[in-house]
């Protein structure tokens, strides 16, 4: 197993405690953009989590007062126009690696946004499992107002599952800002905090989780990304075995063991 609370990222802030893992990327007077470095980083953690064992939940916060504002102009997007084919494959794999790191850690992830979470940023927020904004975030898949298609990272298969294939068609079209109040009534975010709680929330919601079965948590991650892709009877027979799996694990013995007790649990993660 890998522990994780030693590492040093050079191009975001990273913080665990509680089994808790805290990212902020750490450019605020830019909005807090994204660098080719940046991205390769946070792919690489993302990856790390799958064998980490100290920590059970991940949540992104804001750093500033904004998110993040997507690929850095002039870092990302500049020598973007001059590459060629390969290396422009390269890059945008990389970037949907990313994704697919978040995707497959194992871990559940929190978006906690305020202010702007555009291109990447939204992206980050999408692929997280739950999303906590406040009023004033600004959430917009802006890929098309760069000239580019509104298929970047996954947006085109994990946000219509989110708000719906309409609704999604129109943010990726037009690349239009979806207010916090629009985000919140679509499905996108869970709920709206004021800004001054909104860490905190994101945080106890992080403790929530943690104090949960976590090795049952992975399984429930895995069947929700998995499931996309099966049918009915598929899905049901994949759920009868992850389920039979968590019934030999120590927690559910100890649940109920609790409840025999008329105590609560504390789950161990086993």
């Amino acid at each position: 197993m890998t522990t994780m609370a030693g590492r040093k990222p050079k191009n975001f802030l990273w913080q665990v405690e509680g089994k808790i893992a805290r990212i902020r990327l750490d450019r605020p007077e830019r909005k807090n953009p994204l660098t080719f470095e940046s991205y390769a980083e946070l792919r690489d953690i993302f990856r790390d989590l799958v064998y980490a064992d100290d920590v059970d939940a991940v949540v992104f916060l804001p750093n500033g007062g904004n998110f993040c504002s997507g690929g850095d102009v002039h870092d990302i997007i500049g020598p973007l126009v001059k590459m060629e084919m390969k290396e422009l494959l390269a890059f945008t794999r990389m970037t949907g690696d990313f994704v697919k790191a978040m995707l497959n850690c194992g871990k559940p992830i929190i978006a906690a946004v305020d202010g702007v979470a555009v291109g990447a940023g939204a992206i980050i927020a999408m692929a997280s499992d739950i999303r906590i904004a406040t009023p004033e975030a600004k959430t917009a898949f802006l890929f098309t107002r760069v000239g580019l298609a509104g298929c970047d990272m996954g947006a085109c298969a994990i946000l219509p599952r989110i708000i719906g294939q309409g609704r999604a068609a129109e943010l990726l079209y037009t690349g239009r800002t979806m207010s916090a109040e629009e985000g919140e009534r679509w499905g996108f975010y869970n709920r709206l905090v004021d800004a001054a709680a909104l860490e905190a929330d994101a945080l106890d919601m992080a403790a929530r989780i943690v104090s949960g079965p976590t090795f049952a948590h992975g399984i429930t991650k895995t069947q929700l990304n998995q499931e996309w892709s099966m049918g009915l009877d598929q899905a049901i027979e994949a759920e009868a075995q992850a389920q039979a799996i968590c019934m030999q694990t120590g927690d559910f013995k100890r649940a109920y063991e609790a409840f025999v007790a008329k105590e609560k649990p504390v789950f161990e993660g086993n």
